[in-house]
């Protein structure tokens, strides 16, 4: 059996996606720029796409732009905010994704400061402390990802959303991992920008969006052209546009059903690990699900000798899983989300991520493989 518990990498791309793509990619391929009817065909296809994703989120067409993924859309939202409304001070925390890390490392090196919110050994947001950061900093831009990518954990973003308003700052939210998943609507939450990345709810790579609240105006951080309304030089990725738009279609328009059997799926794995494997324990909050990502589960093994083989002796088995990010796939530097929580380093750390093409059976045959690696006397 080849099973992937990979989603929170990368999601298979529905089917249906597939075949509202293909006609851009064969028949439709004038140049949305061009005034020709070749060209106006396939502008007319980008600005329903636009409207789409408007109208799943509650929010004007004029406030989403598309880009290349999320990790483009963060940087411009944090750097363009930061260069262009005065902004001196930047709150986030220490397990944010790399794509908002390392953009605000950088902007520290140019002098702008920045404070992290305590978190607690779960990894959640303290949000006294985040209140008392906002009072005591103006021109404030607070960047915290709605559903951590590695354990799952969720933030309260209506609250930090309040809290921003009330103390006049800025409110970013990487909400990658969220996005399609939970139905987020723009004209209840109090968010200058959110991020999108089609590949995360079975759409294509390589094409993303930024929500730009119409109260923010921020210059480009992509310049060349005139495409998207001024926003982002570069010619369309059109068939990557309306695949995201279909995408992200698909999704709300069953988003209770897939959340429920998804649910069921990490319900199950969550007990079966419990049974099968002693002193089993998950990393953050992931396996509470009132409080984590219904789609992640990060699971902490006990200290095994052949802990560092654990991935790849799972991939032998047929079983795709992540130790952390794939984002820093290939890279020798453990997880710096695990690190912060101050977790025994003994210990084997495992993300299973699910989608709403697995199945129980794959959990079961996931549960059995570990269990034997672990415990190969008795499984």
């Amino acid at each position: 059996m080849k099973v992937y518990f990979d989603n929170a990498a990368t999601t298979a791309i529905d089917i249906d996606v597939f075949e509202a793509m293909k006609p851009y990619m064969l028949e439709h391929f004038g140049n949305p720029s061009s005034i020709h009817a070749h060209g106006r065909q396939v502008r007319t296809a980008i600005e329903r796409s636009r409207k789409k994703v408007a109208d799943l989120l509650n929010a004007a067409p004029a406030e989403i732009f598309f880009t290349s993924g999320g990790t483009e859309a963060d940087n411009t939202a944090i750097r363009c905010t930061v260069s262009e409304k005065g902004i001196e001070h930047i709150i986030t925390s220490k397990i944010e994704h790399h794509a908002v890390l390392h953009t605000v490392e950088s902007l520290a090196k140019r002098g702008i400061k920045v404070s992290y919110v305590n978190l607690n050994d779960k990894g959640q947001v303290d949000y006294d402390h985040l209140e008392d950061l906002l009072k005591s900093h103006p021109n404030t831009l607070v960047t915290l990802m709605h559903a951590n990518n590695e354990i799952g954990n969720l933030l309260d973003i209506e609250r930090v959303g309040e809290m921003c308003k009330a103390h006049g700052a800025c409110f970013h939210s990487d909400t990658v991992q969220s996005m399609a998943h939970y139905a987020h609507d723009m004209q209840e939450l109090n968010l200058d920008f959110a991020v999108g990345s089609a590949h995360k709810f079975h759409g294509p790579k390589g094409i993303g969006f930024l929500y730009i609240n119409h109260e923010n105006k921020i210059h480009p951080f992509i310049h060349g052209g005139a495409q998207e309304r001024n926003m982002r030089g570069g010619t369309e990725n059109v068939y990557g546009i309306v695949g995201l738009a279909k995408a992200m279609e698909i999704a709300y328009a069953d988003m209770s059903g897939h959340r429920k059997h998804i649910e069921e799926l990490k319900t199950r794995m969550i007990e079966k690990l419990r049974n099968a494997i002693d002193d089993v324990a998950f990393n953050g909050v992931s396996d509470d699900l009132n409080q984590s990502l219904y789609t992640v589960l990060n699971v902490c093994l006990p200290p095994n000798e052949d802990n560092d083989m654990l991935l790849f002796n799972l991939d032998i088995e047929g079983v795709s899983a992540s130790g952390g990010s794939a984002c820093s796939s290939g890279s020798s530097i453990g997880s710096h989300v695990l690190a912060e929580l101050n977790r025994d380093q003994n210990r084997g750390a495992i993300r299973f991520s699910f989608s709403k093409y697995n199945t129980l059976e794959e959990v079961d045959y996931a549960v059995e493989k570990l269990a034997k690696l672990y415990q190969p006397e008795t499984a």
